[in-house]
């Protein structure tokens, strides 16, 4: 089961020299196979993602940006994570000859993005998450799963090893998280 790091503003900041030590951290403790820079309003994202993508090479994680296929490919990074309002987003992104992920909250957008072509789709919340709803369960993850071929990875509220025991019991193709890969 692959473990998906999604980084987040409030947890890593925007100063490039603890942006680095604590991601590292990260890396080094948890070792995820794949991570996402994810700061939808920084400033000086450019230079953050530029300094993320190296990171992830230097420790052999897959990259990811978030939302531009276009920086996403300049930098070199493996991937670009789109959000659930840019399904019109993926074909575009696929261009890029880059994997393309994409951000779902319904059985019906799991399966737009498997018709478009996505690479995988991070489909959440399935556990309680501030600010992001009901928690949908591992029993809606499983429905998903039985009906769709495209990568899944769950996401939301994930932040203990009991939590991902429950995931892996499912053909989830991994799990996501913030919270569950800080801690420094």
């Amino acid at each position: 089961m692959k473990r998906y790091l999604i980084t987040s503003p409030e947890h890593y900041t925007q100063n490039a020299e603890s942006f680095a030590q604590k991601l590292e951290a990260s890396f080094v403790r948890h070792k995820p196979d794949m991570a996402l820079y994810r700061d939808k309003q920084n400033a000086g994202y450019k230079e953050l993602a530029a300094l993320f993508v190296f990171l992830c090479k230097k420790h052999k994680i897959e990259a990811f940006l978030h939302g531009d296929a276009l920086l996403a490919a300049a930098f070199g990074a493996d991937g670009v994570h789109l959000t659930s309002q840019q399904y019109d987003a993926i074909s575009k992104a696929k261009e890029q000859n880059i994997l393309v992920g994409i951000s779902a909250h319904t059985k019906e957008e799991v399966m737009q993005a498997q018709k478009l072509g996505a690479s995988y789709v991070t489909y959440s919340p399935i556990f309680a998450s501030p600010n992001k709803g009901e928690p949908k369960g591992v029993e809606a993850l499983k429905e998903v799963l039985e009906v769709c071929s495209i990568e899944v990875f769950a996401l939301g509220g994930i932040v203990d090893e009991r939590q991902i025991k429950e995931i892996a019991q499912t053909n989830a193709a991994g799990f996501a998280s913030i919270r569950y890969f800080y801690d420094v």
